[in-house]
This record gives C-alpha cells, sequence and structure tokens, in this order.
C-alpha cells in the first residue's frame, strides 16, 4: 500500500498535469469506488467542475473544484492514475473516468477493487470521516519530538502497531516505519511506552528523515503519464532500503542477518543486533 511518500509524489504529479484543467464530464464506473454518492450524482457533482488545487492529507489525494467540492482519493493497494489521450481504449479495471479539456482523461484503475473516493464541501474536508482522526502531518508543527513522546507513553500497544495507526501518526506504513525503527535503533516488539526519551527523540528525526529521503528520490524519477503512480511505488528506492524486506541479508550497520517477524498479520524487519529489546 502506498505511503506518504508516495501519496506526495502522486499528488504533486497530478498538480503538474491536471491543476487548472477542466473536467468535462465524469464518469463513475464502479459502484463501489465512490459508495456514498451514485454515478448520477458523482457525474452531476463533478462534470463541469475546474480542478483548482491537488494536495496530500495522510495517505489521502485531495483534489479540490471551483465549485466547492474536494474529491478525497485513497489509492488503497492497487489504484492508479493514468493520463491518456482521449481516443486510447480504456485500460482493464478503470473505476472512474474525468474527461478534461484538450481531448485528454484521467482515468482510475484499480486492479483489486479497494481503491476510495468520496465528495465532500471543501469547506468541511478537514471534518469529513477520513481526515478528522488524523494525526498531525509528520512535517509540520504540530508533529514534534514531544508530541511523540505523549502519543508513546500513553499506549502499551507495540511501537510498530502504533506507528502504523494513522490516529497517533500520520503518513507511515510497513516500509517506513520499519526503516524509522532501525535508525532509532528500536526493536518492533516493544511496547510504545517502554521507548526512552532518548529513543523517542531519535525516532521522531529518523520518522522525518526517511519520509523525506524518500520524496527527494521519487522527485528524481521521471514520470510516465499513463502510469503517474507506476513511476514511484516501482522506482528504484527499494535498493535504498536498511531492513524492509531483506530477511537473512546482512544488516548495513553490524552485518548481522535481518530477521523477520509478524506482528498483526504484517511482516516486521529488524536487525536483532542493533534493534535490541
Amino acid at each position: 500500500m502506498p505511503e506518504l511518500p508516495e501519496v506526495e509524489l502522486v499528488a504533486k504529479t497530478l498538480s503538474k498535469l491536471v491543476a487548472g484543467r477542466r473536467i468535462r464530464f465524469a464518469s463513475l464506473l464502479r459502484q463501489r469506488l465512490a459508495p456514498h454518492c451514485s454515478p448520477e450524482e458523482f457525474a452531476s457533482r463533478l462534470s463541469g467542475s475546474q480542478i483548482e488545487k491537488i494536495s496530500r492529507r495522510g495517505k489521502h489525494i485531495l483534489i479540490d473544484l471551483d465549485r466547492g467540492s474536494t474529491l478525497i482519493v485513497h489509492l488503497r493497494m492497487s489504484g492508479k492514475f493514468l493520463l491518456t489521450d482521449a481516443e486510447i481504449e480504456l485500460p482493464k479495471f478503470s473505476h472512474a473516468v474525468f474527461e478534461l479539456d484538450g481531448d485528454q482523461r484521467l482515468v482510475f484503475v484499480d486492479q483489486r477493487h479497494f481503491g476510495f473516493m468520496r465528495i465532500v464541501d471543501s469547506a468541511a474536508a478537514s471534518n469529513s470521516q477520513e481526515l478528522a482522526k488524523l494525526a498531525p502531518e509528520p512535517f509540520s508543527d504540530e508533529f514534534s519530538a514531544q508530541y511523540l513522546k505523549n502519543v508513546l507513553q500513553n499506549s502499551s500497544r507495540s511501537i510498530k502497531e502504533l506507528l502504523l495507526d494513522q490516529t497517533k501518526v500520520c503518513g507511515l506504513g510497513n516500509i517506513y516505519a520499519a526503516e524509522a525503527m532501525f535508525l532509532a535503533r528500536i526493536n518492533p516488539l516493544t511496547p510504545a511506552n517502554r521507548v526512552s526519551t532518548v529513543k523517542t527523540n531519535r525516532l521522531f528525526s529518523s520518522i522525518r528523515d526517511v519520509l523525506r529521503e524518500a520524496v527527494a528520490f521519487g522527485e528524481t524519477s521521471k514520470v510516465d503519464p499513463e502510469n503517474i503512480d507506476g513511476s514511484y511505488f516501482s522506482g528504484g528506492f527499494e535498493d535504498r532500503w536498511f531492513v524492509y524486506d531483506r530477511e537473512n541479508k546482512p544488516c548495513p550497520r553490524c552485518k548481522t542477518m535481518i530477521k523477520r517477524t509478524k506482528q498483526a498479520g504484517r511482516s516486521s524487519y529488524f536487525c536483532p543486533k542493533c534493534q535490541r529489546r
């Protein structure tokens, strides 16, 4: 599932490609993609609108329109945006189509059918079900070392589980949580309220560092408009991971073999020497 860096890069690319353009007609081809409105309402609320701004909140893409509506999009496991010429045949698993001026269309494709869209009033977007409970953005002033310390002290869950909770720490998923814990020398099985102040401060810095580095690396990628998301998700950043998906490979610090364990059905990767409990 895409995490903050990938969603940030997709939002930035969409902004460059389609911000300022008008949606001539919007089609919802799969009802469950936007379960809170009918295909007719989807078309009515979006058709004729101009795309004013595209941004990100957590792992959600926000598409602001000139009629005072915002389209909230979550890519989930396999959702992708494609910008194609209008005459090109729609690809398989096309779930929503936005016919744009200039004889192009923005297509949302989702092979695994987990993607999500909701149209909300822009003025109330921050209070929507999807956004209201999200934790502060990792690069914001609200997300501080003291904030993280307070969050950790109030939970006995494992630090890994807490880092994946979007109401506590926003934007992290399995990959960047593993990387941040490695840099902070924290074992993923450690109860959150047992993490020391020194390690909490390191974790705060490492969260920002791994996210910032991933965004910066992605910005160097060449983007294919007909596969916007794939330009980032299948890029070369995996070669730069310290522990994620590196089971039985040497730790970049101490050369001990990386271990993998299961937590809440998810794989956790760590160095048993550098990240002792």
